[in-house]
Parts: structure tokens; C-alpha cells; sequence
């Protein structure tokens, strides 16, 4: 059994991750399967031949799946490859949007004009396409008026209800109301 050697994973300085294949001499198999520029098929045959056919149509021979029986390979330009995955890559992380979980926080005795103040931010924060954790701190005695305080909650997200979704009703933990919201689909 031969012993096989696995790709290596580069981190580049812009932060993309690259699978490194195996290339021409550094197979070190003696036989292995190869797939022509054209994909098709061309069988199992000896790594110098394989080697001899890549450099013929002035192309690199690589291994794609070295864990295989024998090796697999594919004939073509390898340079090529390796700058439209790293392109590919690029695109898809700045494609990427993070969504973040922004808090609001509130209290029971919480005035009207702050109330819509609060929203205002919150359906700023939606509008961005984050989610909103509003939080109720419960103080003193006000805890024995825990039902009160859903309600501020239910009212503030009822301010909110064009914009998003609830995705945690309102729950009691400990002095405090959490409630999710997050943003309705565009």
C-alpha cells in the first residue's frame, strides 16, 4: 500500500482559503486514473504516461482525489484553476451579509414619546436587515407586575409588526422580558 499525501490548505493574507492539489511530480503514485482536458475518461495508466499526455497538450497534470484507488488525476491548466477558485471565493464572501443581533432596552414606566423613540431604532435596525432583542429589566417590586411588563413588551412590538417577526415570544428569565424580532423577508 502506497502512502498518500494529502492536499495542504493555505490562508492567504486577504483572509481566502486555498486548497493547494497535488501537481505533476508531486504525484507520487505509480498508477493513477486520468480524466482528459474534455472530461472524458481516458483509464488507469502509469503516472509517467499521464504525465507525458499532460505535458503533449502543454497542460498540468493534477491530482483531484488522492484518497481513491488509484489516485484520481485531471488534465488541465492548473494556474487557471487555482485563480477562478480564488475569485469564485471573493465574490461569494462579499455576497455574504452578517446579520447582527442589535438590543433595545426598556423599562415598565416607560413614557409614550420614548416608547416610539425605541421603535424608531428598532424599525431602523430591521430595516437594515438585523435582528432586534428587546429587553425588559424588571426592578424591585415592579417583578410582582411581571404580566405588566409583557405588555409594555407586546405594545413596543406592536409598533415594530410591519417590519418583522417575532421569533422568541416574550419570555420571562429571571428580572428580565426578552422578546426576538426578526426582520420579514424582502
Amino acid at each position: 500500500m502506497e502512502t498518500v499525501a494529502f492536499p495542504i490548505f493555505y490562508f492567504r493574507e486577504d483572509g481566502t482559503i486555498f486548497k493547494e492539489l497535488f501537481i505533476n511530480q508531486q504525484i507520487t503514485a505509480s498508477e493513477v486514473r486520468v480524466i482528459d482536458s474534455n472530461g472524458q475518461q481516458l483509464g488507469i495508466m502509469s503516472t509517467s504516461k499521464a504525465l507525458s499526455l499532460a505535458e503533449g497538450e502543454g497542460l498540468d497534470l493534477v491530482c483531484m482525489n488522492a484518497n481513491s484507488n488509484p489516485p484520481v488525476c485531471k488534465i488541465f491548466d492548473y494556474g487557471k484553476y487555482k485563480f477562478d477558485s480564488i475569485k469564485r471565493e471573493k465574490e461569494a464572501r462579499k455576497n455574504q451579509k452578517v446579520t447582527e443581533l442589535k438590543e433595545i432596552q426598556l423599562s415598565m414606566t416607560i413614557d409614550t414619546h420614548d416608547l416610539e423613540v425605541k421603535a424608531k431604532h428598532g424599525k431602523r435596525f430591521l430595516e437594515d436587515g438585523n435582528k432586534v432583542k428587546v429587553v425588559l429589566r424588571m426592578r424591585g417590586r415592579q417583578q410582582a407586575y411581571a404580566q405588566n411588563a409583557v405588555n409594555v413588551v407586546k405594545n413596543f412590538y406592536s409598533m415594530l409588526e410591519s417590519l418583522g417577526t417575532v421569533d422568541k415570544e416574550p419570555e420571562i428569565v429571571g428580572r428580565n422580558i426578552i422578546l426576538i424580532i426578526s426582520p420579514k423577508a424582502k
